[in-house]
């Protein structure tokens, strides 16, 4: 059974930076798309970054770019965001998804839309404060 299982949350000041870890079980990093989404309380969810694992092409939202670091570690089975100049902004709750057969790869990129992702972990909250 595929689990994806979310860590790494917390509160920190603006300006700070966190590290969100998403361990892997029952899916193996092959020609996926792998990505992390965001909601807060009454907006929708947000994809903030994904990567291809067939060649780690990479997609971020503008609101993250040079901020945010998707990554992983295939020994670990872990995939990572690096979130780095965090801003109040940021605030929500963090999810990793995976997709099921490529379904999110259109030939170019990983969508960002999460109609297209089939697995999801259980989220991660994130508090930046000013």
């Amino acid at each position: 059974q595929v689990h994806l299982v979310e860590s790494g949350g917390g509160s920190v000041q603006a300006g700070g930076s966190l590290t969100l870890s998403c361990a892997v079980s029952g899916y193996t990093f092959s020609s996926n798309c792998m990505a992390w989404f965001r909601q807060a309380p009454g907006m929708r969810r947000e994809g903030v970054a994904a990567f291809y694992t067939g060649d780690d092409t990479t997609r971020y939202a503008d609101s993250v770019k040079g901020r945010f670091t998707i990554s992983r570690d295939d020994a670990k089975n872990t995939v990572y965001l690096q979130m780095n100049s965090l801003k109040p902004e940021d605030t929500a709750m963090y999810y990793c998804a995976a997709d099921s057969s490529t379904a999110a790869w259109n030939g170019r990129y990983c969508y960002t839309e999460p109609d297209y992702f089939n697995y999801w972990g259980q989220g991660t909250q994130v508090t930046v404060s000013s």
